[in-house]
């Protein structure tokens, strides 16, 4: 019989990097290792701002307790809100109503001589107050009293004040309105208002605050 041919056993060899296999393979780990970092680079792409820690009523001051950090994902260059990169510091009044848990803008926020309304303490029925808490915005109407009337009458309501914010409510006034008596509601009246509003309660004018649409409630967040 005819020996087999034995068979040689062959080497392993170490790939070489003009293996196409294993640089295709190692631009496959960098590209990985690349679109990961850029991954958890963006998800970490926010910078600290100040968000209303409660609502933020036009004409108060404002302190760092009033306001609270949050961090968030602006545009590139978006300078419209507060950062927190700094304390407040003092001298910072609400020029508008900021809600609680939103961003505070920088526009809602001025020094005390850009503050353009002036706290009045109005009388108005306790049904008519239900409702209202601080930071919800009414409008001011008023029913003159009829002078040709011997008895209490009043005359057709007009809108004497757009959108004032509530400061502080409610005032306990009197017993006197009938049986669910009176309260006295805060409301920031604008400068230009102030003196028609005074006149019309000093000659017993009726006063109806009327909720503007989308206005916080109580019982709401």
């Amino acid at each position: 019989m005819t020996d087999l041919p034995t068979p040689t056993a062959s080497r392993l060899q170490l790939p070489s990097w003009r293996d196409s296999r294993l640089v295709i393979g190692a631009l496959l780990v960098l590209a990985a290792t690349a679109l990961g970092a850029r991954v958890v680079a963006a998800a970490d792409d926010t910078v600290p701002m100040y968000a209303a820690a409660a609502t933020l009523v036009p004409g108060e001051p404002v302190t760092q307790d009033d306001v609270r950090v949050v961090r968030v994902r602006l545009a590139p260059g978006d300078a419209a809100y507060l950062p927190a990169d700094h304390d407040l510091g003092d001298d910072h009044y609400v020029l508008r109503e900021v809600r609680p848990g939103e961003l505070v803008p920088r526009s809602a926020l001025g020094g005390r001589g850009d503050v353009g309304v002036k706290p009045l303490t109005v009388s108005v029925s306790s049904d008519a107050a239900t409702g209202l808490v601080q930071g919800s915005v009414v409008d001011v109407w008023v029913s003159p009293r009829d002078p040709a009337a011997a008895t209490e009458r009043y005359l057709a309501p007009q809108r004497l004040v757009k959108s004032a914010s509530v400061a502080r409510t409610p005032h306990r006034a009197s017993g006197l309105s009938g049986p669910g008596g009176s309260t006295g509601v805060e409301v920031l009246v604008p400068d230009g208002d102030v003196q028609d509003l005074i006149a019309a309660i000093d000659t017993g004018a009726r006063v109806t605050l009327v909720p503007a649409p989308g206005s916080v409630r109580a019982g709401q967040s």
